[in-house]
């Protein structure tokens, strides 16, 4: 038994707890009576005091933890500050517990996050990541508020999973919608959707025409160019987002909040599309938590801002000034990992009205016990990553080289740390989990990722400290 002494919760009449012995991970469940054990799966053991129920980490067991530990049921968090951590393993929620216990005093968690991109490529469902996250919080004997965010939906059937789930928060994302204004553009606008629009050329015309903007310190307008690239980039994307609200609204039965993402764009967000967009979902009824413009230049996945901390806080303070008079609402920082420089500044900037993601990073603390304790197999999934990189990146904001990425087999076991470290090789790794996790055995079961899961297993306590100290670290800036 790799935890001597299991973090418990107690229900009136249960006490759980999560036991890592030998090599698999339990759930163990202890009661005076068989028959408040009915609602779980697994095997019962009976002593001279109580009955003890055995039974796997499955769904049938996270359903029916969730009925009796209501808390552990996530709730939507509101204008609160707030941070999310994502897991693409399904092992890391107790380091990320750690972490907010000890360093997130004010910043209310977000445990339970992945993309509907992460999703797909790992072959996890909405419910698997879930139910992940709640053994995870058992384990830390969590009993405080949390959230959980289906990240970068694009589909109604994303949306339907993650409702079926029990997710509370839902970013909504029409990247893929938004157009790209052509260098010869003649501002001619008939293609639009104006049906799914509810509205008229003409009358969009006129709610921007010759109108001045006061948003707190400063004063935007846009002039009969500007608004016609604006409705030309952002009206298909308000038309998606309008259509997968409301199909969310009707169909949801739980209470849940809407964040906007636009972050995954081409382009950065002026000030001016920012107002567009925002004004034209509120005019259709569209109601939000948050949104993610794409601000300047500079975040890529996994490292250190790479622009300008003074162009980004004007960046801020003007996004931030538009979310307070057309919402309020918070800022959402996409690809939020290891932005160590403007923490700080972000929080200080939006006052709280604001919302940090992670997710990635959380993976390369993973990678960095797996180097430690499993040196080969971590060189095996660094090998995969630098493989798949030229496919991998088409998806992210990354600049890695893969001139920079040296050989594992030429480093020694205490030197392979350093690609985790290296800006370039850490976003190779950060990037390449979809070949690397789901490489596939003679069996056909996932071989990379049951191995590097097996190896935090066998080394949790020391995943955990690692989860907790780096996250943490965000969290001490950023509250």
């Amino acid at each position: 038994m790799l935890n001597s002494d299991p973090i418990k919760k107690n229900s009136p009449s249960l006490s759980f707890e999560i036991v890592y012995a030998g090599r698999s991970r339990e759930l163990q469940i202890r009661a005076v009576r068989s028959g408040d054990l009915s609602d779980f799966d697994g095997q019962i053991h009976e002593s001279a005091n109580e009955y003890l129920l055995v039974g796997k980490p499955n769904a049938a067991n996270a359903n029916a933890v969730r009925m009796h530990l209501p808390w552990l049921k996530p709730k939507p968090l509101g204008l609160n500050l707030s941070a999310g951590v994502g897991d693409r393993l399904g092992l890391a929620t107790s380091g990320h517990a750690r972490a907010f216990t000890k360093y997130g005093k004010g910043i209310l968690p977000i445990f339970v996050q992945q993309s509907a991109r992460e999703m797909e490529r790992l072959f996890r469902t909405p419910q698997e990541v879930m139910d992940d996250a709640t053994f995870g919080l058992i384990e830390s004997s969590w009993m405080n508020q949390f959230g959980s965010d289906a990240d970068h939906l694009k589909t109604i059937a994303d949306i339907d999973t993650a409702l079926a789930a029990g997710f509370t928060m839902f970013t909504l994302d029409p990247g893929d919608s938004v157009a790209v204004v052509p260098p010869n553009f003649d501002g001619n606008l008939n293609h639009l959707p104006w049906g799914e629009l509810e509205d008229t050329e003409e009358s969009m015309i006129l709610r921007y025409k010759d109108k001045q903007f006061n948003i707190g310190e400063i004063s935007i307008s846009m002039n009969n160019e500007e608004i016609r690239r604006a409705a030309y980039k952002y009206s298909s994307a308000v038309a998606c987002v309008v259509s997968m609200y409301r199909h969310l609204m009707q169909t949801a039965t739980h209470e849940v909040e809407v964040e906007i993402a636009i972050d995954e764009t081409s382009e950065v967000t002026t000030m001016g599309e920012h107002i567009f967009i925002a004004t034209e979902l509120k005019r259709l009824g569209v109601k939000w938590i948050s949104f993610a413009p794409r601000y300047i230049d500079g975040f890529e996945k996994g490292i250190e801002f790479k622009g300008n901390l003074g162009e980004l806080s004007v960046n801020l303070k003007g996004h931030f000034a538009i979310a307070e008079a057309l919402g309020p609402y918070k800022l959402s920082i996409h690809s939020g990992s290891d932005k160590f420089d403007i923490y700080s500044m972000a929080h200080d900037i939006c006052g709280g009205l604001v919302h940090l993601k992670t997710s990635g990073t959380s993976y390369l603390e993973a990678l960095s016990i797996c180097a430690q304790f499993a040196p080969d197999l971590f060189r095996e999934i660094y090998q995969m990553s630098v493989d798949s990189y030229a496919k991998a990146r088409s998806s992210y904001q990354v600049s890695a080289n893969l001139k920079n990425a040296p050989s594992a087999a030429t480093l020694s076991d205490t030197e392979l740390i350093g690609l985790i470290t290296s800006d370039d090789t850490r976003q190779i790794l950060h990037v390449g989990y979809g070949d690397a996790l789901t490489l596939r055995d003679s069996s056909g079961n996932f071989a990379l990722l049951a191995a590097l899961q097996m190896c935090l297993i066998e080394n949790k306590e020391d995943y955990d400290q690692a989860m907790e100290a780096h996250i943490g670290k965000h969290l001490a800036l950023f509250g």
